[in-house]
């Protein structure tokens, strides 16, 4: 592990695509960005360009792969651990619809039939952050809840704590370090 300080994450949640805009549960189904999460990404080129990194990542799906494309970093490394949370059942279901099935339903808080469940995707997570610690200042393209789980473990905290990050689609957040201690420094800019 680096010393503390040493290491730097930026973290770009990939742009919209249709079921992310009706805030449906995306995890297999690999979906296209619509024409706004391609603007989006475009967006994110001037703002990450000049910006050294020492190891660049993305998830496996075509949405956070495009949006590394498109942002300039068409070379990302993909990494199987950067997969957003496999819903199972859930998939393509809202919040709200599981809701009427499952009365104050998240899958921070209650089971996902036939997915992970929120441990299954902090193990995942903790080797990605165990490999972004050595990495220098990294890039990460991947999803809304796997990023959230991702900053929390950063911090030490449990995963649950991921409900309390809002991240929307196409933005930039980086972890980093508040002396020896694992800090957010910006997020969902």
């Amino acid at each position: 592990m680096q010393a503390a300080g040493g290491s730097e994450v930026w973290l770009v949640r990939h742009g919209e695509t249709r079921w992310s805009r009706e805030h449906r549960h995306t995890s297999v189904t690999d979906l296209e960005l619509t024409a706004a999460g391609v603007a989006a990404a475009r967006a994110l080129e001037p703002r990450l360009r000049g910006t050294a990194f020492d190891l660049v990542l993305t998830s496996p799906l075509r949405r956070a792969r495009d949006t590394a494309r498109i942002a300039g970093f068409a070379d990302a490394v993909v990494d199987d651990r950067l997969h957003e949370w496999r819903y199972g059942d859930v998939e393509g279901v809202s919040t709200a619809a599981m809701r009427q099935r499952v009365a104050g339903w998240t899958v921070w808080t209650h089971e996902v039939p036939g997915g992970e469940q929120v441990d299954d995707v902090a193990r995942r997570a903790d080797g990605v952050v165990e490999r972004l610690r050595d990495a220098g200042r990294s890039l990460v393209f991947a999803h809304g809840h796997l990023l959230r789980v991702l900053a929390v473990r950063w911090l030490g905290l449990d995963a649950r704590a991921g409900a309390h990050l809002r991240l929307d689609t196409g933005t930039v957040s980086v972890l980093g370090w508040e002396r020896e201690t694992p800090a957010v420094v910006r997020w969902n800019a």
